[in-house]
């Protein structure tokens, strides 16, 4: 449900970017801009989404036993075990 109203001023070329957009993809100037929000903002479940898609597209790495990883974010960290 759309309860909130905006108002925006915009110079005549972005003007005219947004409602040629919108004639071409037949909807409204409002709809185009929704979707610009939407893909410039998303949302916290998107985003973490896209996160976990990249992390399970990511290249296998070899990282080794579990305590030599501990040691070297201890390290990293500071705490010199």
């Amino acid at each position: 449900m759309l309860d909130h109203r905006l108002q925006i001023l915009l110079d005549e070329e972005r003007y005219q970017r947004i409602s040629s957009l919108a004639k071409a993809r037949g909807v409204s100037v409002a709809a185009v801009v929704r979707d610009a929000i939407d893909r410039g903002l998303p949302s916290v479940p998107a985003r973490r989404t896209a996160a976990m898609r990249r992390v399970r597209e990511a290249v296998p790495m070899d990282v080794g036993p579990p305590e030599d990883l501990r040691a070297e974010l201890d390290e990293l960290r500071g705490r010199h075990a």
